[in-house]
């Protein structure tokens, strides 16, 4: 909006974060583009440019994070302020008028008193529903409620207690609470989910939520969702926990150990001569240009959801290209906690390659396997506990995008392998096919089928690389004379100093 205002009454415009290549280059614009002339403002991360005085400088800052923390330790330190985390747990509407959602545990006798319902009759249980949804507001009175679909159950509503004073017919609350309830605990409950007595048996929940160690303080071992997460869902999930630290009825003083926040999932999003969005999937693509119903609209990156009309579902992948195609593409487009740019028409090329490497395994007329008992080739026993390493590693560390990559090379070589033999090792094939089980694990399963394994291979064991065939018995050396790059060189690996240099100086190049 200050950008659009700005525009409108030829104020200056003075950029204070770089935008990234790509989005230049889905704009059309150079990166030198005065930023009056683009067509939009940027409003995700970027270097920091004239963002600087006498007193303090942001230039070079690659995230807004990085510019609180240099501008709160500048403030500390000049004894203008105290960096503090504060929480709002104020104004969180626990009520809801709908069906989904936990019974609030609340009876009225006649006078509109308020009764906890015992505990031997809890769990309130939802009643069986078929039309979800809440009566309307007259449109004669606009002074009366809305009736939530709870209170159209009767014989729900009117229930028969003792609550210490003889039997009385009480009313049962009718609105819900927001589900909240369930999922600022429901990491406790998954530990034990069939046990009646208690939320979490003792000694289950300290087995897998207590600390490992001595000032661990316990919970998940990891928790991957989105930043928004943090300010709703584990802001109060910790709260509760919190409270039942303090009770004593779990070990862990924390819920969950460690937070990876993932990027979102970024698309193109149009919008008309009035600022207004319009469908992604009615614009119509025209030598460069762009427009929906006929009229022009403006092109920008934005976060794929609903408000920016943006989506691509699921479901249109799966019908398209498969589920495990799907899931590949969403991993390789870039590390997990970076946002990154979705491209339907790049997905064909993670088709390509599960179409590749399927194909190395099995014959596409016949459907036969072509995998045989015979050793794999040096170099590609090589290849293949090469990426037996870097694909664990990357694992470890959520690098999916570079696991993929990996995987790839890998499935390269055997390519050229299979071509030239007409078959794929064994001793190539399952390892392979067990590294690409946690991305595309239906394809996956399928092949360890074929390979005549009867167990699944969720329950074998993830490869383990050999440590003699990481070794390359030869090296790439590049040589420079004078600081300028001459040639490379295919050396032993033991080569020594002056066998090198000998071999250096014999090139021509040099």
């Amino acid at each position: 909006r200050d950008f659009e205002f700005a525009r409108a009454y030829n104020l200056p415009i003075v950029a204070i974060q770089m935008p990234p290549d790509e989005w230049f280059a889905s704009n059309k614009i150079a990166p030198t583009t005065d930023c009056s002339l683009w067509p939009s403002a940027y409003v995700g991360e970027g270097v920091y440019i004239n963002s600087s005085n006498k007193k303090i400088s942001l230039d070079g800052k690659r995230s807004m994070s990085d510019a609180i923390t240099l501008i709160n330790a500048w403030l500390e330190k000049n004894n203008h302020g105290v960096s503090a985390v504060t929480y709002k747990l104020r104004n969180w509407l626990f009520s809801r008028q709908r069906y989904w959602g936990e019974p609030f545990p609340i009876v009225y006798d006649e006078d509109d008193i308020p009764h906890s319902v015992p505990d031997e009759l809890l769990p309130v249980k939802l009643p069986e529903l078929t039309d979800f949804k809440p009566q309307a507001l007259d449109p004669n009175d606009q002074t009366t409620d809305p009736i939530p679909p709870l209170a159209r159950v009767t014989d729900w509503l009117k229930v028969e207690l003792d609550l210490g004073d003889g039997k009385k017919t009480y009313r049962r609350e009718v609105n819900v609470m927001p589900q909240w309830a369930g999922s600022c605990w429901y990491e406790l409950r998954y530990l034990d989910p069939t046990n009646s007595d208690r939320f979490v048996d003792a000694d289950v929940e300290r087995y897998w939520m207590g600390p490992k160690t001595s000032g661990h303080t316990g919970g998940v071992d990891l928790y991957v969702g989105g930043v928004e997460h943090a300010v709703l869902h584990l802001l109060y999930s910790r709260f509760w926990h919190k409270v039942l630290f303090d009770l004593g009825h779990v070990s862990s003083e924390e819920p969950f150990h460690k937070l990876f926040n993932q990027g979102y999932i970024q698309a193109y999003a149009y919008r008309d001569s009035r600022g207004q969005t319009v469908p992604a999937n009615e614009v119509v693509e025209r030598d460069g240009s762009f427009t929906h119903d006929g009229e022009p609209v403006v092109r920008e990156y934005g976060k794929m959801g609903k408000s920016l009309k943006n989506i691509v579902t699921p479901d249109e992948m799966y019908d398209e290209f498969g589920a495990d195609t799907f899931r590949l593409y969403e991993m390789s487009t870039g590390p997990l906690d970076a946002s990154r740019p979705w491209n339907t028409r790049d997905v064909v090329g993670m088709q390509r390659f599960l179409q590749r490497l399927w194909r190395n395994m099995v014959d596409e007329e016949t459907n036969e396997l072509h995998v045989v008992d015979e050793p794999a080739p040096l170099e590609l026993s090589r290849a293949l506990h090469r990426c037996i390493q870097g694909v664990q590693q990357d694992m470890e560390n959520l690098r999916f995008n570079t696991a993929i990559s990996k995987l790839i090379e890998l499935n390269n070589a055997l390519t050229i392998h299979v071509n030239a033999t007409g078959s794929t090792p064994r001793e190539v094939a399952e390892p392979l096919t067990q590294m690409l089980s946690p991305l595309c694990p239906h394809i996956a399963e399928e092949l360890w089928s074929k390979l005549g394994i009867k167990t699944q291979i969720t329950y074998s064991n993830f490869p383990v690389a050999d440590a003699k065939l990481l070794v390359s018995e030869t090296i790439e050396i590049p040589v420079q004379v004078n600081g300028k790059l001459r040639t490379r060189l295919a050396a032993p690996a033991e080569i020594t100093d002056d066998e090198l240099r000998a071999l250096a100086l014999a090139d021509a190049k040099v």
